[in-house]
């Protein structure tokens, strides 16, 4: 059976092929060829990708990152395809699952929404329902870094506290669109957002995020 990560490794890899190397990205001062090469680090060199999060080995990550993106870019497009090697994490379904659907749904958004004329991808209930658990999981680490109290609301609405305090700012929009501006995409997200004026500026320009 399919699992979502599987599913949304194949149509990032797809959305990269069709996209060519030199596509923009919601990501600062990446091409889709960055992108993918940040893909391919991330599940085959953990040494390097751990300066993903730990900021001292942020430029050793980076050099590895940059050697990876000089190689033909259908060369990593097809190690995406492929996946993490055996000895990886990664190989197992579980972490799989739970460590890369959220990565590789937002990184599709991010060259989709890269675009100028882009609307919101159709999810299905299941899947959303998938991108939901993540948001809750992930709310308050993706919010710790929010100047105000923040509050993200589905229309049914289910609620998750991503940041205690005040004034509170309530973020209300489908999963994805919730997903998306909480891990950064703040101004790439369909989404309602309500609360005093000044409160809502400062939660739009605040970094969010897992890293």
């Amino acid at each position: 059976m399919s699992t979502h990560a599987k599913r949304e490794r194949l149509l990032l890899a797809d959305l990269l092929e069709t996209s060519g190397p030199d596509a923009p990205t919601l990501c600062e001062g990446w091409t889709t060829r960055d992108l993918a090469a940040h893909v391919v680090v991330r599940e085959r060199r953990p040494d390097a990708a751990s300066g993903i999060i730990i900021k001292p080995l942020a430029a050793r990550g980076e050099r590895v990152r940059n050697e990876f993106a000089a190689k033909p870019y259908d060369e990593l497009i097809q190690l995406i395809r492929l996946g993490p090697p055996r000895v990886s994490p990664f190989s197992l379904k579980q972490i799989d699952e739970a460590a890369n659907t959220v990565e590789f749904f937002v990184h599709a958004e991010d060259i989709r929404r890269a675009q100028p004329e882009w609307a919101p991808r159709p999810l299905d209930p299941v899947f959303a329902d998938a991108l939901w658990r993540r948001v809750e999981s992930g709310a308050r680490i993706m919010g710790r870094r929010s100047p105000v109290g923040l509050v993200l609301r589905r229309p049914n609405g289910q609620v998750a506290v991503a940041h205690k305090g005040a004034p509170v700012v309530t973020v209300t929009g489908e999963p994805g669109e919730l997903l998306m501006f909480a891990s950064g995409r703040q101004d790439a997200a369909k989404v309602t957002v309500e609360g005093d004026e000044e409160a809502v500026a400062k939660l739009r320009a605040a970094t969010l995020g897992f890293a």
